[in-house]
Protein backbone atom coordinates (compact mmCIF):
# COMPACT_ATOMS: atom_id res chain seq x y z
CA UNK A 1 0.00 0.00 0.00
CA UNK A 2 2.12 3.05 -0.91
CA UNK A 3 0.93 5.43 1.59
CA UNK A 4 3.38 7.47 3.91
CA UNK A 5 3.92 5.49 7.01
CA UNK A 6 3.65 8.50 9.49
CA UNK A 7 -0.04 8.83 8.64
CA UNK A 8 -0.75 5.48 10.53
CA UNK A 9 -1.70 6.21 14.18
CA UNK A 10 -1.63 3.32 16.69
CA UNK A 11 -4.25 3.85 19.87
CA UNK A 12 -1.69 6.54 21.58
CA UNK A 13 -1.85 8.04 24.93
CA UNK A 14 -5.72 8.54 24.81
CA UNK A 15 -5.64 5.01 24.73
CA UNK A 16 -7.73 1.93 22.82
CA UNK A 17 -10.83 0.44 22.33
CA UNK A 18 -12.99 -0.51 19.43
CA UNK A 19 -16.51 1.38 18.86
CA UNK A 20 -18.98 -0.75 16.87
CA UNK A 21 -22.38 -0.39 16.32
CA UNK A 22 -24.37 0.89 13.21
CA UNK A 23 -27.01 1.12 11.22
CA UNK A 24 -28.02 -1.33 8.86
CA UNK A 25 -31.08 -0.40 6.55
CA UNK A 26 -34.08 -0.44 8.79
CA UNK A 27 -36.85 1.76 7.91
CA UNK A 28 -34.73 2.20 4.25
CA UNK A 29 -36.70 2.99 1.36
CA UNK A 30 -34.58 1.54 -1.72
CA UNK A 31 -35.34 3.59 -5.12
CA UNK A 32 -36.32 2.54 -8.31
CA UNK A 33 -32.93 1.77 -10.30
CA UNK A 34 -31.88 0.70 -13.65
CA UNK A 35 -28.05 0.06 -14.51
CA UNK A 36 -27.78 0.23 -18.71
CA UNK A 37 -25.02 -2.52 -19.96
CA UNK A 38 -22.75 -1.86 -22.72
CA UNK A 39 -25.58 -2.98 -25.35
CA UNK A 40 -28.60 -1.14 -23.11
CA UNK A 41 -30.33 -3.87 -21.38
CA UNK A 42 -31.40 -3.75 -17.70
CA UNK A 43 -28.64 -5.10 -15.23
CA UNK A 44 -30.30 -3.97 -12.27
CA UNK A 45 -34.61 -3.96 -11.50
CA UNK A 46 -35.01 -2.58 -8.06
CA UNK A 47 -38.77 -3.09 -7.02
CA UNK A 48 -40.89 0.20 -7.37
CA UNK A 49 -42.74 -0.23 -4.20
CA UNK A 50 -41.44 0.82 -0.76
CA UNK A 51 -39.24 -1.80 0.91
CA UNK A 52 -38.63 -1.04 4.65
CA UNK A 53 -36.75 -4.76 5.31
CA UNK A 54 -32.84 -4.85 4.72
CA UNK A 55 -31.73 -5.98 1.13
CA UNK A 56 -30.37 -9.56 1.67
CA UNK A 57 -26.79 -10.06 3.29
CA UNK A 58 -27.47 -7.06 5.74
CA UNK A 59 -28.29 -7.65 9.22
CA UNK A 60 -31.63 -5.86 10.30
CA UNK A 61 -29.78 -4.78 13.37
CA UNK A 62 -26.85 -5.65 14.71
CA UNK A 63 -28.51 -5.52 19.02
CA UNK A 64 -28.14 -9.29 18.99
CA UNK A 65 -24.48 -9.50 18.08
CA UNK A 66 -23.53 -6.91 21.05
CA UNK A 67 -25.78 -8.03 23.62
CA UNK A 68 -24.02 -11.37 23.09
CA UNK A 69 -20.47 -10.43 22.89
CA UNK A 70 -20.08 -6.72 24.51
CA UNK A 71 -19.70 -8.45 28.45
CA UNK A 72 -16.52 -9.74 27.15
CA UNK A 73 -15.08 -6.32 25.79
CA UNK A 74 -13.36 -4.49 28.60
CA UNK A 75 -11.88 -0.88 29.30
CA UNK A 76 -8.11 -0.79 30.42
CA UNK A 77 -6.66 2.08 32.32
CA UNK A 78 -2.58 2.61 32.25
CA UNK A 79 -0.58 4.52 35.07
CA UNK A 80 2.78 4.97 33.68
CA UNK A 81 5.37 7.29 34.22
CA UNK A 82 6.50 10.18 32.50
CA UNK A 83 10.15 9.91 30.76
CA UNK A 84 10.68 13.81 31.25
CA UNK A 85 13.68 13.99 29.00
CA UNK A 86 11.33 12.61 26.38
CA UNK A 87 9.14 15.24 26.90
CA UNK A 88 11.80 17.72 27.00
CA UNK A 89 13.22 16.29 23.50
CA UNK A 90 9.38 16.32 22.07
CA UNK A 91 8.76 20.39 22.33
CA UNK A 92 10.25 22.14 19.17
CA UNK A 93 13.01 24.16 20.12
CA UNK A 94 13.76 23.09 23.84
CA UNK A 95 15.95 20.03 22.55
CA UNK A 96 18.81 21.67 24.52
CA UNK A 97 17.45 23.40 27.07
CA UNK A 98 19.73 23.73 29.99
CA UNK A 99 16.24 22.44 32.22
CA UNK A 100 13.86 20.00 32.97
CA UNK A 101 10.48 20.90 32.32
CA UNK A 102 7.72 19.11 34.91
CA UNK A 103 4.81 19.00 34.51
CA UNK A 104 2.66 21.51 36.94
CA UNK A 105 2.21 19.46 40.28
CA UNK A 106 2.44 16.57 38.47
CA UNK A 107 6.03 15.38 40.46
CA UNK A 108 4.45 15.09 43.25
CA UNK A 109 7.24 17.06 45.11
CA UNK A 110 8.06 19.77 46.95
CA UNK A 111 7.89 23.41 45.62
CA UNK A 112 11.03 23.66 46.33
CA UNK A 113 12.16 21.11 44.18
CA UNK A 114 13.22 18.22 45.54
CA UNK A 115 16.04 16.12 43.72
CA UNK A 116 14.33 12.78 45.12
CA UNK A 117 10.65 13.42 44.12
CA UNK A 118 9.69 11.07 42.44
CA UNK A 119 8.62 11.10 38.81
CA UNK A 120 4.95 12.82 37.44
CA UNK A 121 2.64 9.82 36.16
CA UNK A 122 0.20 10.14 32.94
CA UNK A 123 -2.60 7.88 32.48
CA UNK A 124 -4.01 6.66 29.61
CA UNK A 125 -7.01 4.14 28.34
CA UNK A 126 -7.70 1.42 25.72
CA UNK A 127 -9.64 -1.61 25.12
CA UNK A 128 -9.52 -5.22 25.23
CA UNK A 129 -11.40 -8.38 25.24
CA UNK A 130 -11.60 -11.87 27.52
CA UNK A 131 -10.54 -15.21 25.99
CA UNK A 132 -11.19 -17.30 28.66
CA UNK A 133 -13.28 -17.75 31.87
CA UNK A 134 -10.76 -17.87 34.19
CA UNK A 135 -9.53 -14.04 33.28
CA UNK A 136 -6.86 -13.85 30.40
CA UNK A 137 -7.04 -10.84 28.45
CA UNK A 138 -5.89 -10.12 25.32
CA UNK A 139 -4.99 -6.16 24.34
CA UNK A 140 -2.44 -4.19 22.62
CA UNK A 141 1.33 -3.80 23.57
CA UNK A 142 1.21 -0.19 23.02
CA UNK A 143 -1.89 0.28 25.02
CA UNK A 144 -0.15 -1.40 28.32
CA UNK A 145 3.93 -1.10 26.95
CA UNK A 146 5.59 0.42 30.39
CA UNK A 147 2.81 0.71 32.32
CA UNK A 148 3.23 0.57 36.86
CA UNK A 149 -0.82 -0.10 37.28
CA UNK A 150 -3.37 -1.30 35.24
CA UNK A 151 -6.55 -1.38 35.92
CA UNK A 152 -9.70 -2.94 34.20
CA UNK A 153 -13.31 -2.25 33.86
CA UNK A 154 -15.44 -4.42 33.21
CA UNK A 155 -19.02 -4.01 31.39
CA UNK A 156 -20.69 -4.41 34.74
CA UNK A 157 -18.66 -1.56 35.59
CA UNK A 158 -16.74 -3.90 38.20
CA UNK A 159 -12.99 -2.56 39.01
CA UNK A 160 -9.53 -5.12 38.78
CA UNK A 161 -6.43 -5.06 38.96
CA UNK A 162 -4.25 -6.54 36.36
CA UNK A 163 -0.97 -8.11 35.49
CA UNK A 164 0.98 -8.63 32.08
CA UNK A 165 1.79 -11.98 31.36
CA UNK A 166 3.62 -11.19 28.34
CA UNK A 167 4.06 -8.55 25.54
CA UNK A 168 4.84 -9.24 21.47
CA UNK A 169 5.89 -5.72 20.32
CA UNK A 170 6.67 -7.55 16.99
CA UNK A 171 2.90 -7.62 16.09
CA UNK A 172 1.69 -5.11 18.69
CA UNK A 173 -0.18 -7.54 21.55
CA UNK A 174 -0.38 -8.26 25.01
CA UNK A 175 -2.19 -10.87 27.28
CA UNK A 176 -2.92 -9.75 30.88
CA UNK A 177 -4.79 -11.58 33.68
CA UNK A 178 -7.23 -10.63 36.19
CA UNK A 179 -8.11 -12.63 39.20
CA UNK A 180 -11.61 -14.60 39.40
CA UNK A 181 -13.30 -16.70 37.04
CA UNK A 182 -16.37 -17.51 35.39
CA UNK A 183 -15.62 -14.35 33.37
CA UNK A 184 -17.42 -13.75 29.87
CA UNK A 185 -15.32 -14.74 26.89
CA UNK A 186 -15.28 -14.79 23.29
CA UNK A 187 -12.59 -16.63 20.73
CA UNK A 188 -11.19 -16.24 17.86
CA UNK A 189 -12.48 -17.55 14.34
CA UNK A 190 -9.89 -18.91 12.22
CA UNK A 191 -11.14 -21.63 10.08
CA UNK A 192 -13.37 -19.13 8.22
CA UNK A 193 -13.15 -15.57 7.85
CA UNK A 194 -15.35 -13.31 6.17
CA UNK A 195 -15.70 -11.65 2.69
CA UNK A 196 -14.44 -8.07 1.54
CA UNK A 197 -17.25 -6.37 1.83
CA UNK A 198 -18.95 -8.25 4.73
CA UNK A 199 -20.18 -6.97 7.72
CA UNK A 200 -18.00 -6.27 10.71
CA UNK A 201 -18.76 -5.16 14.27
CA UNK A 202 -16.08 -3.65 16.54
CA UNK A 203 -16.80 -2.96 20.77
CA UNK A 204 -14.17 -0.70 22.36
CA UNK A 205 -13.56 2.19 24.51
CA UNK A 206 -13.19 5.08 22.34
CA UNK A 207 -12.25 8.53 24.35
CA UNK A 208 -13.14 6.86 27.63
CA UNK A 209 -17.13 6.13 26.54
CA UNK A 210 -17.22 2.35 27.25
CA UNK A 211 -18.99 -0.19 25.64
CA UNK A 212 -18.82 2.37 22.22
CA UNK A 213 -19.92 -0.07 18.86
CA UNK A 214 -19.54 0.97 15.30
CA UNK A 215 -20.07 -1.13 12.27
CA UNK A 216 -19.00 -1.09 8.96
CA UNK A 217 -17.38 -3.56 6.46
CA UNK A 218 -13.95 -5.15 5.75
CA UNK A 219 -12.29 -3.66 2.75
CA UNK A 220 -8.79 -5.50 2.21
CA UNK A 221 -6.98 -8.35 3.44
CA UNK A 222 -2.44 -7.96 3.57
CA UNK A 223 -2.65 -4.74 4.02
CA UNK A 224 1.19 -3.82 4.94
CA UNK A 225 1.53 -0.51 7.06
CA UNK A 226 5.13 -0.77 7.43
CA UNK A 227 5.14 -3.66 10.43
CA UNK A 228 7.21 -6.53 10.01
CA UNK A 229 5.15 -9.44 10.96
CA UNK A 230 1.32 -8.83 10.13
CA UNK A 231 -0.50 -8.23 6.84
CA UNK A 232 -3.39 -6.27 8.26
CA UNK A 233 -7.43 -6.18 7.60
CA UNK A 234 -8.35 -2.86 6.22
CA UNK A 235 -12.07 -2.76 8.31
CA UNK A 236 -13.73 0.73 7.02
CA UNK A 237 -15.26 1.48 10.81
CA UNK A 238 -14.72 4.01 13.04
CA UNK A 239 -12.19 3.72 15.59
CA UNK A 240 -10.38 6.39 17.46
CA UNK A 241 -8.12 6.89 20.37
CA UNK A 242 -9.29 4.51 23.18
CA UNK A 243 -10.49 1.75 20.26
CA UNK A 244 -6.73 -0.20 20.42
CA UNK A 245 -6.79 -3.63 21.91
CA UNK A 246 -10.44 -4.05 21.16
CA UNK A 247 -12.25 -6.88 19.15
CA UNK A 248 -13.31 -6.55 15.50
CA UNK A 249 -16.70 -9.38 15.50
CA UNK A 250 -18.11 -10.90 12.22
CA UNK A 251 -22.03 -11.01 11.60
CA UNK A 252 -21.87 -14.57 13.98
CA UNK A 253 -20.12 -12.52 17.25
CA UNK A 254 -16.77 -14.35 16.41
CA UNK A 255 -13.83 -12.67 16.96
CA UNK A 256 -12.11 -12.13 13.61
CA UNK A 257 -9.27 -9.31 14.13
CA UNK A 258 -7.97 -6.88 17.15
CA UNK A 259 -7.78 -3.32 16.04
CA UNK A 260 -4.53 -1.78 16.24
CA UNK A 261 -4.10 1.04 13.96
CA UNK A 262 -5.91 3.94 12.17
CA UNK A 263 -5.19 5.87 8.83
CA UNK A 264 -4.95 9.48 9.47
CA UNK A 265 -3.13 12.00 7.80
CA UNK A 266 -4.14 14.02 10.57
CA UNK A 267 -4.44 12.48 13.98
CA UNK A 268 -7.98 11.90 13.93
CA UNK A 269 -10.09 9.23 12.45
CA UNK A 270 -11.05 9.20 8.79
CA UNK A 271 -13.03 5.93 9.18
CA UNK A 272 -9.80 3.60 7.77
CA UNK A 273 -8.47 1.10 10.88
CA UNK A 274 -6.58 -2.10 10.46
CA UNK A 275 -6.96 -5.18 12.54
CA UNK A 276 -4.41 -7.89 13.35
CA UNK A 277 -5.75 -11.29 12.06
CA UNK A 278 -7.36 -13.79 14.57
CA UNK A 279 -4.96 -16.78 13.24
CA UNK A 280 -1.80 -14.30 14.14
CA UNK A 281 -3.45 -13.20 17.74
CA UNK A 282 -4.29 -16.26 18.41
CA UNK A 283 -0.87 -17.66 17.61
CA UNK A 284 0.97 -15.22 19.79
CA UNK A 285 -1.70 -15.20 22.52
CA UNK A 286 -1.05 -18.59 22.82
CA UNK A 287 2.59 -18.18 23.05
CA UNK A 288 2.63 -15.67 25.53
CA UNK A 289 0.35 -17.58 27.58
CA UNK A 290 2.18 -20.53 27.47
CA UNK A 291 5.96 -18.92 27.95
CA UNK A 292 5.92 -15.15 28.65
CA UNK A 293 7.12 -13.87 25.58
CA UNK A 294 7.50 -14.54 21.71
CA UNK A 295 10.55 -16.25 20.14
CA UNK A 296 11.59 -15.65 16.62
CA UNK A 297 14.42 -16.48 14.11
CA UNK A 298 17.32 -14.56 13.97
CA UNK A 299 20.14 -14.19 11.26
CA UNK A 300 22.11 -11.05 11.87
CA UNK A 301 21.73 -9.36 8.25
CA UNK A 302 20.17 -6.16 7.21
CA UNK A 303 18.04 -7.14 4.15
CA UNK A 304 16.23 -4.72 1.50
CA UNK A 305 13.66 -5.40 -1.11
CA UNK A 306 15.45 -6.02 -4.74
CA UNK A 307 14.31 -3.31 -7.04
CA UNK A 308 14.01 -3.29 -10.64
CA UNK A 309 17.01 -0.96 -10.87
CA UNK A 310 18.83 -3.19 -8.27
CA UNK A 311 17.99 -6.66 -10.20
CA UNK A 312 19.11 -5.50 -13.61
CA UNK A 313 22.50 -4.21 -12.00
CA UNK A 314 23.18 -7.43 -10.65
CA UNK A 315 22.11 -9.09 -13.83
CA UNK A 316 19.18 -10.89 -12.64
CA UNK A 317 16.84 -9.51 -14.68
CA UNK A 318 13.45 -9.34 -13.34
CA UNK A 319 13.80 -11.25 -10.19
CA UNK A 320 12.34 -10.33 -6.55
CA UNK A 321 14.15 -10.96 -3.64
CA UNK A 322 16.08 -9.64 -0.75
CA UNK A 323 19.06 -8.45 -0.78
CA UNK A 324 21.71 -8.37 1.77
CA UNK A 325 23.10 -5.00 2.66
CA UNK A 326 25.50 -5.84 5.70
CA UNK A 327 26.00 -8.73 8.55
CA UNK A 328 26.36 -8.33 11.89
CA UNK A 329 30.32 -9.30 12.81
CA UNK A 330 30.38 -12.61 14.51
CA UNK A 331 26.11 -13.12 13.87
CA UNK A 332 24.99 -16.60 12.21
CA UNK A 333 24.58 -15.00 8.96
CA UNK A 334 28.22 -14.07 8.62
CA UNK A 335 29.40 -17.55 10.21
CA UNK A 336 27.43 -19.26 7.55
CA UNK A 337 29.37 -17.00 4.52
CA UNK A 338 26.62 -15.12 3.81
CA UNK A 339 27.96 -11.84 2.19
CA UNK A 340 26.57 -7.87 1.33
CA UNK A 341 25.23 -7.90 -1.90
CA UNK A 342 24.02 -11.75 -2.02
CA UNK A 343 19.90 -11.98 -3.22
CA UNK A 344 18.31 -14.26 -1.58
CA UNK A 345 15.20 -15.41 -3.25
CA UNK A 346 13.83 -18.32 -0.83
CA UNK A 347 13.84 -19.16 2.57
CA UNK A 348 13.69 -23.10 3.51
CA UNK A 349 12.24 -23.71 0.10
CA UNK A 350 9.39 -20.40 0.24
CA UNK A 351 10.01 -17.84 -2.47
CA UNK A 352 10.67 -14.19 -0.81
CA UNK A 353 9.78 -11.45 -2.49
CA UNK A 354 10.58 -8.74 -0.53
CA UNK A 355 12.64 -8.13 2.95
CA UNK A 356 9.36 -8.46 4.73
CA UNK A 357 8.61 -11.77 3.27
CA UNK A 358 12.10 -12.61 4.14
CA UNK A 359 11.79 -11.37 7.71
CA UNK A 360 8.76 -13.27 8.54
CA UNK A 361 10.00 -16.71 6.78
CA UNK A 362 13.17 -16.34 9.00
CA UNK A 363 11.16 -15.62 11.98
CA UNK A 364 9.06 -18.56 12.01
CA UNK A 365 12.58 -20.97 13.25
CA UNK A 366 13.31 -21.43 16.15
CA UNK A 367 16.88 -20.70 17.87
CA UNK A 368 19.21 -23.50 16.43
CA UNK A 369 17.41 -24.30 13.64
CA UNK A 370 18.91 -24.69 10.12
CA UNK A 371 17.47 -21.97 7.89
CA UNK A 372 18.32 -23.00 3.75
CA UNK A 373 18.65 -19.47 2.22
CA UNK A 374 18.44 -19.58 -1.73
CA UNK A 375 20.66 -16.87 -2.80
CA UNK A 376 22.25 -15.10 -6.22
CA UNK A 377 25.81 -14.25 -6.18
CA UNK A 378 28.02 -13.30 -9.09
CA UNK A 379 25.35 -14.47 -11.11
CA UNK A 380 24.71 -17.84 -10.06
CA UNK A 381 22.81 -19.40 -7.58
CA UNK A 382 23.81 -21.30 -4.14
CA UNK A 383 22.63 -22.71 -0.70
CA UNK A 384 23.82 -20.96 1.90
CA UNK A 385 22.58 -23.53 5.78
CA UNK A 386 22.36 -20.66 8.56
CA UNK A 387 21.79 -21.51 11.85
CA UNK A 388 19.03 -19.56 13.67
CA UNK A 389 19.89 -16.92 16.61
CA UNK A 390 17.35 -15.84 18.67
CA UNK A 391 15.89 -12.35 17.35
CA UNK A 392 16.95 -9.28 19.86
CA UNK A 393 14.30 -6.77 20.91
CA UNK A 394 13.22 -3.79 18.76
CA UNK A 395 14.57 -1.74 21.39
CA UNK A 396 17.80 -3.79 21.33
CA UNK A 397 17.96 -3.80 17.50
CA UNK A 398 17.59 0.25 17.79
CA UNK A 399 20.06 0.47 20.42
CA UNK A 400 23.14 -1.47 18.29
CA UNK A 401 22.04 1.36 15.41
CA UNK A 402 24.01 -0.40 12.64
CA UNK A 403 23.61 -4.05 12.68
CA UNK A 404 27.41 -4.76 11.80
CA UNK A 405 29.43 -1.35 13.58
CA UNK A 406 32.95 -1.88 12.24
CA UNK A 407 32.48 -4.64 9.93
CA UNK A 408 35.25 -7.12 9.37
CA UNK A 409 36.91 -4.83 6.25
CA UNK A 410 40.31 -3.54 6.23
CA UNK A 411 41.08 0.52 5.89
CA UNK A 412 43.72 -0.61 2.68
CA UNK A 413 44.01 3.51 1.92
CA UNK A 414 47.04 5.05 1.94
CA UNK A 415 48.29 7.94 4.71
CA UNK A 416 47.15 10.83 2.44
CA UNK A 417 44.19 11.26 0.24
CA UNK A 418 45.05 11.25 -3.24
CA UNK A 419 41.98 12.80 -5.95
CA UNK A 420 42.09 11.32 -9.70
CA UNK A 421 39.69 11.23 -11.92
CA UNK A 422 35.89 11.29 -11.04
CA UNK A 423 34.32 7.86 -11.00
CA UNK A 424 30.47 7.36 -12.09
CA UNK A 425 30.21 11.25 -11.67
CA UNK A 426 31.69 11.27 -8.03
CA UNK A 427 35.32 12.58 -7.05
CA UNK A 428 36.51 10.20 -4.63
CA UNK A 429 39.29 9.88 -1.86
CA UNK A 430 40.69 7.17 0.18
CA UNK A 431 39.40 6.62 3.66
CA UNK A 432 41.83 7.78 6.35
CA UNK A 433 42.63 9.98 9.13
CA UNK A 434 42.21 13.29 6.95
CA UNK A 435 39.14 12.31 5.45
CA UNK A 436 37.81 10.80 8.59
CA UNK A 437 38.21 14.13 10.45
CA UNK A 438 37.06 16.44 7.43
CA UNK A 439 33.93 14.58 7.27
CA UNK A 440 33.24 13.22 10.88
CA UNK A 441 33.45 9.29 9.81
CA UNK A 442 32.96 7.42 12.91
CA UNK A 443 35.79 5.14 13.83
CA UNK A 444 32.92 2.22 13.17
CA UNK A 445 33.48 2.34 9.36
CA UNK A 446 36.61 0.37 8.71
CA UNK A 447 36.59 0.76 4.98
CA UNK A 448 35.67 2.11 1.64
CA UNK A 449 36.30 5.32 -0.50
CA UNK A 450 34.80 8.69 0.52
CA UNK A 451 32.73 10.67 -2.00
CA UNK A 452 33.90 14.69 -2.03
CA UNK A 453 31.61 15.75 -4.38
CA UNK A 454 28.88 15.01 -6.82
CA UNK A 455 28.42 15.96 -10.39
CA UNK A 456 24.49 17.18 -10.30
CA UNK A 457 23.65 16.14 -13.38
CA UNK A 458 24.96 12.35 -12.77
CA UNK A 459 22.83 9.06 -11.77
CA UNK A 460 24.77 9.44 -8.63
CA UNK A 461 23.48 13.00 -7.81
CA UNK A 462 19.76 11.84 -8.97
CA UNK A 463 20.06 8.73 -6.24
CA UNK A 464 20.91 11.19 -3.58
CA UNK A 465 24.93 10.37 -2.90
CA UNK A 466 26.37 13.37 -1.48
CA UNK A 467 29.81 14.50 -0.17
CA UNK A 468 31.00 12.09 2.86
CA UNK A 469 29.17 9.22 2.15
CA UNK A 470 31.37 5.98 1.82
CA UNK A 471 31.16 3.84 -0.57
CA UNK A 472 32.10 0.42 0.99
CA UNK A 473 31.32 -2.15 -1.94
CA UNK A 474 30.80 -2.38 -5.71
CA UNK A 475 29.16 -5.42 -6.44
CA UNK A 476 30.56 -8.45 -4.51
CA UNK A 477 34.07 -6.32 -4.53
CA UNK A 478 35.35 -4.56 -1.59
CA UNK A 479 36.91 -1.55 -1.72
CA UNK A 480 39.86 -0.39 -0.51
CA UNK A 481 40.85 2.18 -2.91
CA UNK A 482 39.62 4.41 -5.99
CA UNK A 483 41.06 1.82 -8.19
CA UNK A 484 39.53 -1.08 -6.43
CA UNK A 485 35.66 1.05 -7.93
CA UNK A 486 37.19 1.89 -11.11
CA UNK A 487 38.06 -1.92 -11.54
CA UNK A 488 35.03 -3.20 -10.50
CA UNK A 489 33.08 -0.86 -12.63
CA UNK A 490 35.26 -1.91 -15.73
CA UNK A 491 34.25 -5.52 -14.81
CA UNK A 492 30.53 -4.56 -14.77
CA UNK A 493 30.62 -2.61 -18.08
CA UNK A 494 32.84 -5.51 -19.47
CA UNK A 495 29.82 -7.89 -18.75
CA UNK A 496 27.67 -5.90 -20.60
CA UNK A 497 25.69 -4.40 -17.06
CA UNK A 498 24.33 -1.23 -17.75
CA UNK A 499 24.66 0.11 -13.24
CA UNK A 500 26.56 -1.25 -11.15
CA UNK A 501 25.05 -1.49 -6.97
CA UNK A 502 27.01 0.97 -4.50
CA UNK A 503 26.75 0.10 -0.80
CA UNK A 504 26.85 3.24 0.67
CA UNK A 505 27.31 4.19 4.33
CA UNK A 506 26.28 7.59 5.71
CA UNK A 507 26.96 9.05 9.02
CA UNK A 508 27.96 5.79 10.15
CA UNK A 509 25.15 3.45 9.05
CA UNK A 510 24.56 1.12 6.18
CA UNK A 511 21.99 3.02 3.53
CA UNK A 512 22.23 -0.13 1.63
CA UNK A 513 23.12 -1.12 -2.22
CA UNK A 514 22.03 1.84 -4.58
CA UNK A 515 22.53 0.80 -8.18
CA UNK A 516 24.27 3.80 -10.64
CA UNK A 517 24.64 3.87 -14.33
CA UNK A 518 27.51 3.48 -15.92
CA UNK A 519 28.16 5.84 -18.51
CA UNK A 520 29.21 5.41 -21.91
Amino acid sequence: MAVNKTAFVVGALGGASIAVAAMAGAGMKLPTAWAGGPHGGALINASTSPIFAPPPGAPESFADIFERVSPAVVSIHVTSKVDISALKRSIPGFENFPFEIVPKGGAGGSAGGDDDRPPPKQESSGSGFFISNDGYIVTNNHVVEGAEDIKVVTSTGAELKATVIGRDEGTDLAVLKVQGSNFPFVSFETAVKPRVGDWVVAVGNPFDLNGTATAGIISAYNRDIGENFVDFIQIDAPINKGNSGGPTFDVYGRVIGVNAAIYSPTGGSVGIGFAIPANIAQDVTQQLIAKGKISRGYIGATIESLSDDLATSWGLGGRKGAQVTDVVAGGPAQKAGLAPGDVVVAVNGVPVKSNVEMTREVAKAQAGDEIHLDVFRDGKERTVDVRSGTRPTNAELAQNGTPNPGGDQGAGSPDHPAIGAPVLGMQLAPLNADTRGKYNIPDTVKGGVVVQSVKGTSDAGDKGLQRGDVLVQAGNHDLGSVGDLAAAVAEWKKAGRTSIPLSVRRNGLMLGFVPIKIDG
